[in-house]
Parts: C-alpha cells; sequence; structure tokens
C-alpha cells in the first residue's frame, strides 16, 4: 500500500486504513473542484467562492465532524465530513460554471 512509502510505523499505517481509501474516492472530484476554482478565482469571481466555501463547510463538514465526535465515529465520520464538503463544492462551482455568470465581460 502506498502509505507504506512515507512511514514504517505500525500504528500509523493501522490507522491510515480508513481515511486511505476516501481519499482515493474523493480525489477526482477535489481535482475538478480545484481546477473550476482556478478558473472562478481568475475570472474574480472570488465572492462567490467564499459564499460556497464557507456554506459547504457549514452545511457538510463541521455537522459531520461534530456528529463524529458526539457518536464515536472517529475518522470514517470526519473524512466523511471532508467528502460531503468537497461534492458540495463540487455541486456549486459546477453551477456556477455551467450558467456564464462569472463570464463576465467588460473594460479591462
Amino acid at each position: 500500500m502506498l502509505p507504506g512509502l512515507f512511514t514504517d510505523d505500525r500504528s500509523v499505517l493501522a490507522a491510515i486504513g480508513v481515511p486511505w481509501w476516501f481519499m482515493v474516492v474523493q480525489l477526482p472530484f477535489a481535482g475538478i473542484v480545484f481546477a473550476v476554482d482556478g478558473v472562478l478565482l481568475g475570472a474574480g469571481d472570488a465572492a462567490f467562492m467564499r459564499t460556497a466555501t464557507v456554506a459547504s463547510a457549514l452545511v457538510g463538514f463541521l455537522p459531520l465532524v461534530w456528529l463524529s465526535l458526539a457518536y464515536g465515529w472517529g475518522l470514517a465520520g470526519i473524512w466523511s465530513g471532508l467528502g460531503t464538503f468537497i461534492v458540495l463544492r463540487l455541486i456549486f462551482v459546477g453551477w456556477r460554471a455551467y450558467s456564464g455568470r462569472w463570464a463576465v465581460t467588460g473594460a479591462a
């Protein structure tokens, strides 16, 4: 397994099994989100990006982290929150990109 290239600590390798698969699944989605982020930020759409990121964190990430702490879900709960955050961000930036509202032409 790839994490073994970075450490030989048995406790770390035992703990990485859960978040590793969350990361593997969400990485393609995160790549799309970050690429579209760059387009939108380059187009000067930072206000939308701020709002989308805060909303995704408040609705997707933080509740699952708190539930994870309350119910003892551990790393699986925390990474579920991160995955939900990424999916919400994908929805927001995808909607924004397809809407064309970010592509405003004007004087330079």
